[in-house]
């Protein structure tokens, strides 16, 4: 072995004219990454047609021969643990070496904008980037990219990164969380590979050929062209002109006169307003991506000059330059950041001021939302709203207009996806869905189809897949009452738990209701952590999940419910019912085993109904493993539901390990969904 390995020293450093096309490593290769441990290590790239390429790693040698289109591949045998390494390519007249090589696990971390989420952004998310100190965990983001075709390479990535303070804030934040909880339970060096794009179905994420095997979407697949981008491009540019020529007229003709739009004196009478917080598409500017400037005359009397002033805007998606009569007062970079800015005490006057706003949105959705009471001018602690009308103008497309993630089908796959197989990982991790909650029902099989497509198409058999179910967040004041989609989407993603080897981590219980993108990610991560050690990594002493409905029977005008997956027991928070919600008690139950008064602690986000399918907030008293679920309004139950809400917040059924009950509903009534389908086009 050691001749071998002065032989092959002596071969890799000597010189020769370069062939036609350079050695290169596919691009998700780079210095400081993560090989797979345990499992045969592919590593491929391109050079020129039928050149010999050696590759190197921790004493293995492999060679390939490049085929006619220049691609080569070598197979490593498993490695354990361990590093760093050099991963060395040599072929006919050059050198490559990649540094730092670490072997341990690595997840794909995919879905929209909440796994997107970066870590500086969520809750404590400096304090966590100062302490970030362990190299043996990894991350590469994939840089953002669609295509008409399955891609052989990705267009661009960070790299890997480690996870120390120059980097770390940009890792997922979920991601982040995971990582670390594994790190600290296994000792073992963690990479993750960042593929998310915000605000995207999950159809543009699978495969033409997963659609074309699948009965519910061979016909809609069957319809969609393989479409060419840059003719596509140029008709969704003309149809965008055509839209705002409708909404405001044409574009501005000069940067001239988009510098007057900074100024106090500029006259937006003729502008059209839009409501704000809302996001544009949602409104008069449906599918926009592009810079769009916001406009509000605001009045203010001499006593409040001179004084400290604040003005926050809340969110804005993606990015803003903030002006407060000509004079920026601020600017941001990041759709889930709070925007709050210092106004200099001169530059308020008396009279008419001007807040104008240039928002720049580079996909998904855009402009200034969330909450309307965030939006205001503070003048020494007296508030002013600014939530209402404002005046708004469109200065430009996006590139991004050309044609979105969601325009067709397989576009993120094709581009996101198929360029890291086969890439050798332990499995996936995901968060998405809030995209797909119009199309809830549908997702019963849009999901687990994609699922499906990865595990067949990377080759590694039922590889781990964990998802979180979405969080709570009032998108339309969904109830049982009106339905809601966001309810009958968590459903389906329970349910995609039929799957072999998959897993959820329950989130109602820390989402926010009025910001989609909530900053809690520890918890989300540590969730899915626990998951991925009790299935993946047989850590059978710990818990991972909360209560699951088992069944329910009826006890005269009650309806008993047992669960699984209580560990110690059922726990409830503690949230005593404010006394408005007290008129729905009956008196205290004098049953067995309960604790006098305890229906002043029901458990909350339990409903009943009867046979007319109308649903009452019910009381819902402990017992043991069982809740007892009753109103007086239904005499007979029939059906029970829990946490069936798009803002299931208040909903306080734990087991004393920690982990929520997974949201449920005992009946299989029609709901909102039920007939919305995916068309591609």
């Amino acid at each position: 072995m050691k001749n071998i390995f002065l032989t092959l020293n002596t071969l890799f450093f000597f010189t020769v004219a370069f062939a036609q096309v350079q050695l290169r490593p596919a691009k998700i290769f780079s210095d400081s990454m993560v090989l797979q441990r345990g499992i045969k290590i592919p590593v491929w790239g391109w050079a020129s047609a039928d050149e010999k390429v050696y590759v190197l790693l921790n004493k293995q040698v492999k060679t390939a021969n490049a085929g006619k289109d220049g691609k080569w591949k070598v197979n490593f045998e498993p490695e354990k643990e361990g590093g760093p390494y050099k991963l060395t390519i040599r072929g006919k007249a050059n050198l490559i070496e990649l540094k730092d090589v670490l072997i341990g696990d690595v997840w794909i971390c995919s879905g929209q904008s909440n796994m997107e989420f970066a870590l500086r952004s969520a809750n404590n998310g400096a304090a966590e980037i100062a302490a970030a100190n362990n190299p043996r965990i990894r991350h590469i983001k994939i840089g953002n990219m669609i295509g008409e075709r399955p891609m052989a390479d990705l267009v661009s990535s960070t790299g890997w990164k480690p996870a120390v303070p120059a980097f770390a804030g940009d890792f997922t934040a979920v991601g982040y969380f995971f990582a670390k909880e594994l790190y600290a339970q296994l000792n073992v060096p963690i990479g993750l590979i960042n593929t998310t794009w915000g605000g995207t179905d999950v159809e543009t994420w699978t495969s033409r050929e997963a659609f074309q095997k699948s009965d519910e979407f061979r016909e809609m697949i069957s319809r969609v062209p393989t479409i060419n981008i840059d003719s596509f491009a140029m008709l969704q540019q003309k149809k965008m002109k055509e839209t705002i020529m409708k909404v405001q007229g044409p574009l501005a003709s000069s940067s001239s006169i988009v510098t007057q739009w900074t100024r106090e004196g500029f006259n937006d009478n003729n502008w059209p307003k839009m409501k704000v917080p809302g996001l544009w598409e949602e409104q008069n500017l449906p599918e926009l991506d592009g810079v769009v400037w916001f406009r509000k005359i605001i009045t203010l009397t001499k006593a409040d000059i001179g004084k400290a002033a604040e003005l926050s805007l809340g969110m804005i998606d993606d990015n803003d330059v903030t002006y407060v009569n000509g004079v920026i007062v601020g600017k941001t970079n990041g759709y889930n950041v709070d925007r709050r800015y210092k106004i200099a005490g001169g530059l308020l006057k008396e009279g008419k001021n001007v807040i104008a706003v240039k928002v720049e949105d580079t996909g998904g959705g855009g402009g200034l939302y969330g909450d309307a009471d965030s939006l205001k001018l503070t003048i020494n602690g007296q508030k002013q709203s600014l939530a209402g009308n404002w005046s708004f103008q469109v200065e430009s497309i996006g590139k991004s207009n050309s044609m979105s993630p969601n325009s067709y089908p397989t576009l993120l796959y094709n581009a996101m996806i198929n360029p890291l197989i086969p890439f050798g990982i332990k499995g996936a991790i995901w968060y998405q869905g809030e995209n797909n909650a119009g199309r809830a029902y549908q997702y019963r099989k849009a999901f687990p189809l994609m699922i499906s497509d990865w595990r067949e198409r990377w080759g590694q058999g039922d590889f781990p897949f964990y998802f979180v179910q979405l969080a709570s967040y009032n998108a339309g004041n969904g109830t049982s009452e009106k339905g809601s989609n966001w309810a009958e989407l968590r459903e389906a993603q329970t349910l995609t738990l039929s799957l072999p080897n998959t897993g959820m981590a329950v989130t109602t219980d820390i989402g926010e209701s009025k910001d989609i993108h909530p900053k809690n990610k520890l918890d989300v991560g540590k969730r899915l952590a626990a998951t991925a050690l009790y299935n993946t990594y047989g850590k059978k002493d710990i818990v991972y999940s909360g209560p699951v409905y088992k069944s329910m029977k009826v006890d005269s005008n009650k309806a008993v419910v047992s669960f699984t997956n209580t560990g110690k027991g059922l726990f409830m928070k503690n949230k005593p019912l404010t006394m408005a919600d007290s008129s729905l008690l009956k008196p205290p139950s004098k049953e067995k085993g309960q604790m006098a008064n305890m229906s002043m602690y029901s458990v909350k986000g339990f409903e009943i109904a009867g046979a007319d399918k109308k649903f009452y907030p019910a009381i819902a008293e402990m017992q043991q493993d069982r809740i007892i679920v009753y109103s007086e309004k239904v005499t007979i139950p029939v059906a029970v539901r829990y946490a069936w809400a798009d803002d299931a917040g208040t909903a306080n059924l734990y087991n004393r390990e920690g982990f929520p009950a997974v949201p449920f509903r005992t009946d299989n009534w029609k709901g909102i969904t039920d007939g919305a389908k995916y068309r591609g086009l």
